[in-house]
């Protein structure tokens, strides 16, 4: 039975080992729904059989213990529990799922169950399930611990498909998406600050360049520009003794600002803002700070991105793959989660991984997402 199957039905009861006299005893519980804590309480020998050996809820007096909903749930599911009791009601697998207690209880109940299945103990992140809990859904547990060895492999966040995403919410964590057909997919979520050691150019001066209507044409520019400093595209293609170089305008106005170029910078921005809009100055500020920090940025129309990244480059007749791909968003962008898994899987499928850069006015956040198999 997959993880995902919401059956009406749920198994049948585990039963303990034969017991003297050949018969099986069954040995399932019941919990009791404290609505005023939020928690299902069960007891008899629950917390041995719960929670000292398979990680659920946490203890109460004697060999009580506390459930919340989505623990209960997928004991109900499994048939080691064999009812929740509310008031005179007594609920099953099918009952409770129907009420869904808590916010976004069904995918929540998902992603919980899936875990399970993987071999993962998890628990809410919240005390006193965990002791100083992250700020997220669940806490899951290095394979083989619990919550009372005090490690956290993953602090996991679960939305459904069709829940936006600010980027202010960005956190170091994993990002469970649950998808309308209750399939989920799982993203690394991570703080990445690009750096490099590419080969700069400082000391070249004014050297001479036109300003056409979308970029920029470099003309006699020294050799090092090009082959060591990897700016622009030369003119004449691959054969070339001289390269005159095309520039676009944010390498440009990036050269221009260092007084490499002999063009004002000012026009050059101007002209930037006139072709994209405000985006010419996000862009610009990510494509500063990538060449301050050592890493070259090139375009990454291809991919799909602003741009693909080098980290170190001290010759183009021995460059490498890119590693990065960037895409350059406002501080205040909302992510929608389909958007997120193409840019993911776009990157995947390159060999690269998918950073978004986050501006700010002058500050830049970095946040890279790929794809986790737990």
């Amino acid at each position: 039975m997959q993880p995902s199957d919401f059956r009406t039905h749920p198994p049948g009861p585990i039963h303990s080992p034969f017991v003297p006299g050949g018969t099986t005893a069954t040995m399932t519980l019941e919990g009791r729904f404290d609505e005023d804590a939020g928690v299902v309480r069960v007891g008899a020998d629950a917390r041995q059989r719960y929670h000292d050996s398979r990680g659920y809820g946490y203890p109460l007096e004697g060999n009580e213990i506390a459930l919340a909903p989505v623990e209960a749930a997928h004991l109900l599911y499994r048939g080691d529990l064999e009812a929740v009791v509310d008031g005179g009601e007594r609920l099953a697998f099918r009952d409770l799922l129907a009420r869904e207690p808590g916010t976004d209880f069904g995918v929540r109940f998902l992603v919980y169950a899936d875990l399970r299945s993987r071999g993962f103990y998890l628990s809410p992140a919240a005390e006193p399930w965990v002791a100083d809990p992250p700020d997220c859904d669940f806490a899951v547990f290095p394979r083989g611990k619990g919550p009372g060895d005090g490690e956290i492999a993953y602090a996991l966040r679960v939305i459904g498909e069709r829940t936006d995403i600010p980027a202010t919410a960005l956190e170091e964590s994993v990002l469970a998406v649950v998808d309308e057909e209750s399939e989920i997919t799982y993203f690394d979520v991570n703080p990445r600050e690009p750096t490099g050691d590419s080969a700069r150019i400082d000391s070249v001066r004014g050297v001479d360049a036109d300003l056409l209507a979308d970029r920029v044409v470099v003309w006699e520019p020294p050799a090092a520009l090009y082959e060591t400093a990897f700016y622009g595209q030369p003119l004449e293609g691959r054969e070339y003794d001289r390269p005159t170089l095309q520039c676009s305008l944010l390498e440009a106005a990036h050269l221009a600002e260092r007084g490499i170029l002999g063009l004002e910078p000012s026009v050059v921005r101007e002209r930037g803002r006139a072709v994209e809009g405000e985006r010419f100055d996000r862009r610009l500020r990510v494509y500063e700070t990538l060449r301050e920090r050592g890493v070259v940025p090139k375009t990454g129309y291809k991919f799909g991105a602003d741009f693909r990244t080098y980290a170190e480059v001290d010759s183009i007749d021995d460059l490498g793959h890119s590693e990065l791909l960037i895409r350059v968003l406002s501080g205040d962008h909302v992510f929608e989660p389909r958007d997120l898994a193409l840019d993911v899987r776009l990157a995947h499928g390159v060999r690269k991984t998918m950073v978004f850069a986050l501006v700010d006015g002058e500050s830049v956040e970095w946040w890279s997402l790929e794809r986790l198999t737990p």
